[in-house]
Parts: structure tokens; C-alpha cells; sequence
């Protein structure tokens, strides 16, 4: 039985208030359950990507659909919380004087208090290998112990898609290797746009080639990113 498609770009294109081309003609599928990387060199269009896919920006030309249904400006608010992002400098994401704070904060806002807010805090540290940090200062933490703090704050909102920026840089090879593990032993479905070919290639079974805004290639990442040739010619 085929997976649901939870995500799909149909013909997207997007262009900046200044009319500078972004992406152009963007199609492909995310299924439910599936890790799939789009790779690119800075500037090809990946964050781009990330905020057309949970409705920030919306396209200048085509669709994207959510659940089978478009996510356009009617239906933004009712996907709102179905997708969630991971930004590439995690204090943009931590602002609270504790990490259990930073955690509580989405779902607090959402109107979820008591045991249930203290169970998404308790479970959502446990997922990123943080239990026992709730009373700890954010910024005293290490980059990759705060990379971790704020995707907990992503996971408490119980998303159907994680949409990561980036999630490995200016860590260092350790703090890459945990993140990877923990990011390849999740079971949510994730979009990751990224420069880290073995990032991509060990937590993702298919991947996007993007440059200048458009998908160049795509399939199998052991395939596509052995491919010397293509990928030395998308600056990667």
C-alpha cells in the first residue's frame, strides 16, 4: 500500500518582493514516515523551500499541498501547527531564562497547561537526549546541546513534518555524529535542506539536487550522491 503523501509541491515557483527568481517549476512528494533531503550550495533555494512548506511564504505560481488540501492563505491557520521548523541558528528559536520554558512555550500558547504541558517537556527532551536539563540556562549551553533544546521546542508541538535548516552547522564532528543518530532514529517525517551530503546521505533514503532554484536531480541519495560529476557541477 502506497504512503499517504503528506506534502506535495506542484509547479511551484517563487520570487522575491524584488522579482528575483528564488525557485522556478518545483515538484515533488513527501510521504508520511519519509526522510528526504534537498541538497544545494548556499543560495540555491532551500530555505525557500522550508518556509514555502509550512505556509510563511506561499508561491508566486503553482501549489503546495498539505494533506491533500492546498496550503493557502484560508487553510494556513488550520496546518499551522502540522509542520514544524528548525532553524539553522538555534537562538533564533531559545529566548526563555530555562530550557523548560523554551520547551512549554508553543504548547502554552496553544492553551495546553498542567500534567499534559509537563509530559510534551519531559517527552520531548527524552527524544533529543536532554532529560534533566528543564533547569538549565539556554545560552549556557553548548551549540550542540542548544540545537538539540530547540528542536525539543519543535517536537512538543507534535508536528506531522519536521522541517530542518541546516540542522548540523557550526557544530563540531562529535556533535554532527549525535545529531545524526538521533535524527535517523526518529520516526516523524522530515524535510531537511542542507550542505552536508553525509548528513543527507545517512539519515535520508531520497534526495533533491537544487541549483539556481530549480531540481536538477533526484532519487536514491546513495545514488545521487555518488555521483561526482553532477554534484561538482551543483557546486557541492
Amino acid at each position: 500500500m502506497e504512503k499517504m503523501s503528506l506534502l506535495q509541491f506542484c509547479d511551484v515557483d517563487y520570487a522575491y518582493p524584488d522579482g528575483k527568481q528564488a525557485l522556478s517549476e518545483i515538484n515533488f512528494s513527501l510521504a508520511r514516515g519519509e526522510k528526504l533531503a534537498v541538497v544545494g550550495a548556499n543560495g540555491a533555494g532551500k530555505s525557500t523551500l522550508l518556509l514555502l512548506s509550512c505556509g510563511i511564504i506561499t508561491p508566486t505560481r503553482g501549489y503546495v499541498k498539505f494533506m491533500q488540501e492546498s496550503l493557502a492563505a484560508k487553510n494556513r491557520q488550520k496546518f499551522r501547527g502540522a509542520t514544524g521548523i528548525l532553524f539553522q541558528d538555534p537562538d533564533d528559536q531559545l529566548f526563555c531564562p530555562s530550557v523548560q520554558e523554551d520547551v512549554s512555550f508553543g504548547p502554552l500558547n496553544l492553551g495546553i497547561k498542567g500534567e499534559e504541558l509537563a509530559e510534551r517537556v519531559r517527552e520531548s527532551l527524552a527524544k533529543v537526549g536532554l532529560s534533566g536539563f528543564e533547569r538549565r540556562i539556554p545560552h549556557h549551553l553548548s551549540v550542540g546541546e542548544r540545537k538539540r533544546v530547540a528542536l525539543a521546542t519543535v517536537l512538543a508541538m507534535r508536528p506531522e513534518v519536521l522541517l530542518l535548516d541546516e540542522p548540523t552547522g557550526n557544530l563540531d564532528p562529535r556533535g554532527r555524529r549525535e545529531l545524526a543518530e538521533l535524527l535517523y532514529n526518529m520516526p516523524e517525517t522530515v524535510l531537511l535542506a542542507t550542505h552536508d551530503l553525509e548528513l543527507a546521505q545517512t539519515i535520508c533514503s531520497r534526495v533533491l539536487i537544487l541549483s539556481q532554484g530549480k531540481v536538477v536531480a533526484g532519487g536514491y541519495a546513495k545514488e545521487i550522491l555518488s555521483d561526482e560529476g553532477l554534484l561538482f557541477r551543483c557546486g557541492l
